[in-house]
């Protein structure tokens, strides 16, 4: 899947809008500040297709010198003083992308596969998909706010 998910968004590419792609040493600074390496894909996906602005709407944060989303330069800017000051959310959880109204979709950056996680309102909870089915839903524009707060777990 790794493999089509890289085609697809060199497709978008292709077609321009994304920024070019990372360099070692921007990766390399991003997971030094995160503390943990980038899931395999999203480390290939910088470095080989494009730094961030790939994904829904204008696409996630890159690494520095990438896609920039509102206020956030990059995920290491935006994961400086860990994902969440109030320690609610774990260590390894790496916000991605903003979907507005305090909605964020985050990587498990602790689990290769890039486990996505979602936050909402001081809640946060696995989304049951990996960062591979989450591109591809987003890609296939499959993946809504809607469909994301469903996964929230009643309290």
């Amino acid at each position: 899947m790794d493999e089509a998910i890289v085609e697809a968004v060199r497709g978008c590419a292709g077609a321009g809008g994304l920024p070019a792609p990372a360099t070692p040493g921007a990766v390399t600074e991003a997971e030094e500040i995160i503390g943990f390496p980038l899931p395999p894909l999203l480390r290939r996906l910088y470095l080989e297709v494009a730094n961030g602005g790939f994904g829904p709407a204008e696409g996630i944060l890159g690494v520095r010198g990438g896609a920039c989303q509102g206020a956030w330069n990059d995920l290491a800017e935006i994961y400086q003083d860990g994902p969440d000051p109030s320690g609610q959310i774990p260590a390894g959880l790496v916000p991605v992308y903003d979907w507005g109204c305090t909605i964020w979709s985050l990587v498990d950056f602790r689990d290769p596969a890039g486990p996505m996680w979602c936050t909402h309102q001081g809640h946060h909870w696995p989304q049951g998909i990996n960062l591979a089915e989450w591109l591809s839903a987003t890609i296939e524009g499959a993946l809504t706010v809607k469909g994301i707060l469903d996964t929230e777990p009643a309290c």
